[in-house]
Parts: C-alpha cells; structure tokens; sequence
C-alpha cells in the first residue's frame, strides 16, 4: 500500500445491510441501487458481493452496459430511461430494463415499439405524485396503458418516488401514498414505490419491488434514527495516519488563512488526508476525528492532501497513528452534518486516487436470484 489515505471496505457488512432491507421488504423484491459507483463504493464489487439479488438499478445506460459487459446476466433497470435512439438501441442490445418519466420517452417507446417488443423490454413508469423531479405529471394510466400495448402488461412496472420519506411523519408522504394508491387502483401490473427511506419508516408495505440504496452503504435513511439504532453497518472506513505532530506556541494561526489558533501552546497532529481525497473542505473547527481511537477535533482550514487535529487532549497521539476521518466508530453522518451535507455526497465523491480495499476477489458473475 503507497497511500496513507484508503477507503477499507467491509463487504460482510454489505452483505449485512441487504439482508436488513430483504427482512424489511418480507415477499417484496429488493433490487439494490448500485448508481453513482455504488455510491462511491465500486459498483462491480458490489454487484458481485450482492450476487443474489433480484436486480441491479442503476442510473444511466453507460453504468448499465458496464454491469453487463462485466457479465452480469441480472435484470437491471435503468432509472434515467433512454432519451434518444441510439441510447434506446444501446440499452436493448444489453437487455436493459428503462424507465419512462417523460412524454417523450413514451413517444420514443412507440416509435421503436417493434424492437422493444422483439427483445421482450421492460419498461418502468415513473408516475409524478409530489417529488416534483422526475416522472409524469397526467395521464399517468393512460400512458401505462400505452406502454402495457408496446411491451405486454408483464413487462411494465409502476413506480413512483417518496420527497420525503426521510421524515415519515411528513404530511406529504400521507399525500403521495394516496395519489399513487389512487392511479394504481384497478390496474393490473407490478408497481414499486420504496426507496431506502420509505422501506425503513414502513410508508408502504404493499408494493411488489423495494429500490434499497443509501441503507445499503451502512447510512441511515431517516432523519430521526441512527444507523445503528436500525441495524445498519457502514461498509466503507476512510483511514489514513499521522503523518507529523508538532507544538504550537499559543496564538500562532494554523493551516491556511489561519482560521484556528491554539489559546495556549499545545500539540498538534497533521492527517495524510485532505479534500483532493474526498474530505469537504467546508468542515468546520470541531468536526471530529478518530485519532488511535480517541476523538479529536479537526483545527484549521482542510488542505488538498492534509488536514489538521488539535491533540492538547491526547498527548500518547504519535506518528503513524491509525486516524478514522468516517466509518467504523465515527458515523459519516457526523461528519456530514458538520460540513452542512449528507452522507450520499460524502461517500460519493471520494475520488479514484483513494483506493478500495476489502473487496472479495473477483468471480464469475452469475444471473441473480431466480
């Protein structure tokens, strides 16, 4: 290993963590969302340690034709849906599943509607009933009618997506529930409404395919809870050491712009992790850090390649001490709430100079469970 800074993946906790959504999802289909590099975490690896499962859901048809290209025979849905025809072409030529949330797309469909058909496409609708990002605004069922005409009616499915699902309580989770229940009312065909959030508060317990994402990754969906107080385990530590320990005398700024002084003179230590390895460089004085274990508190403005803590408190810190910037014993969520974000952007922009360590060797990738 070259690189002090390393995101150390624990794949038995991925593992974990999806057993946790499948118990949650009971006879429900859970297909993991492996979009955004599995949330910055390796989509191939994950794939393969999430083998079993129904399907994969990713974001675009590039991230799909990857998974298939790797081998993976698994029915994979791709959120964003084709917007044009060769993207359509691409995606039935690797047996991609589409999602439908624009006229357009439904105009799309029809125009290639023999090829969809040939290939046995499915195609999922995503129906607007509050998120306000993606899906159809009106004619919601006669559009599922259009594409159930296309494909055949067991190959269309009905999904929607949850604003605010984090916070269950939210009178607008009570709204979207009863749009989607009344579109669904009377038709026939598989439907698919939870995200991580919603599956966790148990906003709908009736939908047929359950899209586990952040939970997977070991976060907490949900505002009000922990990731531990819901049996969920972080798959990704980002670690790094101390790479010096110096003194400061007091009043002497540190770092740049010199936004941190000590009051009086004490030790500090200098962490081989900085922005340039996904660490926000907004963190505020006080965030804090697992040094050998203990907390400290990060001090300064965060540099590229380095960050710095304040050690008054743990005069035994020396070099090449183990340093834990979030994961095991220091939830992401922490530290994603100090810098004014969440979790999903922290673990997402970890960059490929950081590497992956933990994953399983690499195996034949099967078909996913039957």
């Amino acid at each position: 290993m070259y690189r002090r800074a390393r995101a150390e993946i624990d794949a038995e906790a991925l593992r974990h963590n999806h057993a946790r959504a499948c118990a949650l999802g009971g006879t429900r289909a859970a297909w993991p969302v492996i979009k955004g590099d599995a949330y910055g975490h390796g989509m191939l690896d994950a794939a393969r340690v999430l083998d079993g499962a129904a399907g994969f859901i990713v974001a675009d048809v590039q991230e799909g034709i990857a998974l298939r290209s790797a081998g993976f025979a698994h029915r994979i849905l791709v959120l964003q849906g084709a917007w044009n025809p060769s993207s359509l072409k691409a995606a039935v030529a690797a047996d991609l599943e589409l999602g439908c949330h624009d006229p357009s797309q439904l105009d799309l469909a029809d125009a290639y509607s023999a090829v969809l058909r040939e290939h046995g496409t499915h195609l999922w609708l995503e129906v607007e009933t509050g998120m306000h990002r993606l899906g159809l605004d009106r004619g919601g069922a006669e559009a599922l009618e259009r594409l159930q005409a296309i494909v055949g009616p067991d190959r269309v499915v009905l999904m929607t997506h949850f604003a605010r699902a984090d916070t269950p309580e939210h009178a607008q989770n009570a709204e979207q529930i009863r749009r989607f229940n009344k579109l669904r009312s009377g038709v026939d065909c598989v439907v698919s409404a939870c995200n991580s959030a919603a599956l966790v508060s148990g906003l709908v317990r009736d939908d047929d395919i359950v899209r586990p994402g952040v939970m997977l990754y070991g976060v907490s969906p949900v505002v009000a809870q922990t990731a531990i107080e819901v049996d969920l385990r972080p798959v990704l530590t980002l670690r790094s050491e101390l790479m010096a320990v110096k003194t400061v005398a007091a009043g002497e700024p540190v770092g740049y712009g010199g936004t941190w002084a000590p009051t009086r003179g004490g030790r500090i230590g200098v962490v081989a992790a900085g922005y340039g390895d996904g660490y926000p460089r907004n963190a505020p004085n006080g965030t804090p850090v697992l040094v050998a274990g203990k907390r400290v508190p990060l001090i300064g403005r965060v540099s590229m390649d380095s960050l710095s803590v304040d050690l008054h408190n743990h005069p035994q810190a020396q070099v090449g001490d183990d340093v834990v910037l979030w994961g095991q014993g220091l939830p992401v969520e922490e530290i994603a709430t100090a810098a004014g974000t969440i979790g999903y952007e922290l673990l997402t922009r970890i960059p490929p100079r950081v590497p992956r360590i933990g994953w399983p060797a690499p195996v034949e990738a099967s078909g996913g469970a039957a």
